[in-house]
C-alpha cells in the first residue's frame, strides 16, 4: 500500500474491546472446480461465506481483502477437495497472525448431474443443492457435507382409502352379478373404476455428514446415488409415458410417510464410514397446508442434535 493511503483497519483504536468469534465476508460468488469420486472434474457456481475469528481484543478489524483474494486463488489456481479447503483455511489464518486462530468457509452451489430415465433410456440433467461448512479452529479440521435429495412420496393413508373407495364402487356397481374376468378387467382400467387415487408430494430429504478430518476426496454423488437409492422414488429428469407409468408403479410400491423415510435414511447411514450424520426429511403435504417433517441424528455424545 502506498504510504500516503491511510488504513484505518490498521492504525484506529477499536471503538469497544472484546474477542469476536467470527468477522468476515457473506455470499461471495465465485466459480470453482469440484473434485468429487466418479464425477470428472466440473466448475460449479458457489456462493462463499469466508470468516476468520477476531482474537485480539485490541485491534479494529480484519484484513477481508486478504480472504477474498485467498478464496480467488482457490478458484483460478486449484481444485476444491477436502486438503484444499484445509489448505485456503490455513492461509485464512496465518494472513491475519496475531489476530486470527480460528478460520471457517460455507460453499453453496448446486451440483447437476446427468440422470437416466426409469425405461425409455433418455437422459436429462438434475440438480442438487450441496452445502460443504469447513472449519480449522484449534488446530483441529472439521469437514460437512450437505445434499438435499428431492423425491415423491405417496401417503399410505390415503392410498388405504382410496383402495376402499374402489372396492365401494366395484361393490355399489356389480353387487350380486356374476361377473368374466374381462369385465372385471375392463371396468379397472376405465375411470369409473379408478373413483380415487391417493395424494402425493415433492419431498425432500437434507442429509448432512460429518466427514473423517483426513479425508483425501469429496464422494458426494455415491452419497446421493444411496439416498435415492433407499427412497425409490426420486424425482426425473427426462420422461417418457413409459417412464411416467414406471414411476406411478414405484410410488404404489413404496407408499411411505416421512417417519418412514427418516428411519430409512438413517439404517442406511449408520453402518457407513461417516463421523457422525443428520436428516431432516420434508414432505410438502399436497393434502394439507403445512409440511409433514421427521429428523433423526446418529445420537453420539456431543454429535449433531435435531435441527
Amino acid at each position: 500500500m502506498p504510504a500516503n493511503m491511510p488504513d484505518i483497519a490498521h492504525s484506529a483504536s477499536a471503538l469497544a474491546h472484546g474477542r469476536l468469534e467470527w468477522v468476515g465476508m457473506g455470499n461471495i460468488e465465485v466459480p470453482l472446480t469440484l473434485e468429487t469420486k466418479g464425477l470428472a472434474p466440473c466448475t460449479i457456481a458457489a456462493k462463499a461465506d469466508a470468516y476468520v475469528s477476531l482474537d485480539d481484543e485490541q485491534a479494529k478489524g480484519i484484513h477481508m481483502s486478504r480472504l477474498f483474494l485467498a478464496l480467488d486463488t482457490l478458484s483460478c489456481e486449484q481444485s476444491l477437495t477436502p486438503i484444499t479447503l484445509q489448505q485456503l483455511l490455513d492461509q485464512f489464518i496465518t494472513s491475519h497472525e496475531g489476530l486470527s486462530q480460528s478460520a471457517k468457509l460455507r460453499l453453496e452451489f448446486e451440483l447437476l448431474l446427468r440422470r437416466k430415465s426409469l425405461l425409455s433410456g433418455k437422459q436429462g440433467w438434475k440438480g442438487y443443492p450441496v452445502v460443504i461448512n469447513s472449519v480449522l479452529l484449534n488446530g483441529q479440521f472439521k469437514l460437512e457435507l450437505t445434499v438435499d435429495v428431492a423425491y415423491s412420496s405417496t401417503c399410505p393413508c390415503s392410498a388405504a382409502l382410496a383402495r376402499q373407495l374402489i372396492q365401494n364402487a366395484f361393490d355399489a356397481k356389480f353387487k350380486q352379478q356374476e361377473l368374466s374376468f374381462e369385465q372385471v378387467k375392463n371396468w379397472l382400467g376405465s375411470t369409473e373404476g379408478i373413483v380415487a387415487t391417493p395424494h402425493s408430494q415433492r419431498s425432500i430429504a437434507q442429509v448432512k455428514v460429518l466427514l473423517s478430518h483426513n479425508s483425501q476426496e469429496f464422494d458426494i454423488v455415491t452419497l446421493i446415488d444411496l439416498i435415492e437409492a433407499t427412497l425409490k422414488t426420486p424425482v426425473q429428469a427426462a420422461v417418457k409415458r413409459e417412464d411416467e407409468q414406471e414411476f406411478a408403479r414405484l410410488n404404489g410400491q413404496n407408499l411411505i410417510f416421512c417417519e418412514d423415510a427418516a428411519r430409512k435414511l438413517k439404517a442406511l447411514l449408520e453402518p457407513l464410514a461417516y463421523s457422525d450424520f443428520s436428516v431432516r426429511v420434508n414432505h410438502y403435504e399436497s393434502l394439507h397446508a403445512h409440511d409433514a417433517v421427521a429428523m433423526a441424528v446418529k445420537g453420539i455424545a456431543g454429535g449433531y442434535t435435531p435441527e
